[in-house]
């Protein structure tokens, strides 16, 4: 049975293509991006990137689009080790500010967020539009309740404007004891990854719901288009 939540009828359809994944469709290789010492070379240089400027593309592919994530793994802390956050997030789009580090996830409102470990970590990912195709599975109508702004700023969980879809959980705004009984179930099992320190994990919020990476350094950028340009998250910019 559904919860008594308000429900607007809508037209709902799965979401489909490389965003909507599971733990186990992913393979090493759809996770993380190995670089090398030519890449952290033209990161500290001011010469031509041709590394850099492949690895934006396939990040900006992933994230959009794509998985919503990546691990970049191999190079070194350095003596700033903010400095590769800052150099890939103004590649990416234009840098703002992250939120405050609240809740247990991260829910900053940007196209790209980059996290740095300072030491081993362990996070879970889930991808939201797998989370999204299980609710429309077992309670639709619990789906299309989410699908309506609340909390404040008041923003729906789900988004699919022009079929560009968007989704965003901040459970200090919304606590599990206000959405709906099918929602726990439908998150289902995580991707866990291991950090080790100096990892960069790239994700986007709006895809891929992380579990907070405790003392990681952070950068966030928005991208043009961006779904903060949406009529459904723009209270977020």
């Amino acid at each position: 049975m559904s919860d008594p939540l308000n429900v607007v009828p809508r037209r709902l359809v799965p979401i489909a293509g490389p965003l909507a994944w599971f733990p186990a469709d992913l393979p090493p290789s759809e996770q993380m991006i190995p670089l090398g010492a030519d890449h952290a070379a033209e990161l500290s240089g001011t010469g031509p990137t041709p590394r850099l400027d492949a690895l934006t593309e396939e990040l900006r592919q992933r994230l959009d689009h794509g998985r919503g994530f990546a691990l970049l793994r191999g190079l070194p802390m350095g003596e700033d080790p903010a400095a590769p956050l800052r150099a890939l997030a103004a590649r990416l789009g234009t840098a703002v500010p992250p939120s405050p580090a609240t809740g247990s996830r991260h829910v900053e409102a940007c196209d790209a967020l980059l996290l740095r470990a300072t030491a081993p970590a362990t996070t879970a990912l889930r991808a939201a539009a797998t989370v999204h195709n299980a609710l429309l599975r077992a309670d639709r109508a619990a789906l299309a309740a989410l699908y309506e702004a609340r909390g404040e700023p008041a923003v729906p969980v789900f988004s699919n404007d022009g079929g560009v879809f968007a989704a965003r959980w901040d459970d200090t705004v919304l606590p599990p004891d206000r959405l709906p009984a099918a929602l726990p179930e439908a998150l289902g099992e995580p991707l866990s990854l291991s950090l080790r320190a100096g990892d960069i994990l790239a994700i986007n919020p709006f895809l891929v719901w992380t579990d907070r990476v405790t003392g990681a350094l952070v950068e966030a950028c928005r991208d043009d288009p961006s779904r903060l340009d949406s009529p459904a998250f723009a209270g977020l910019a």
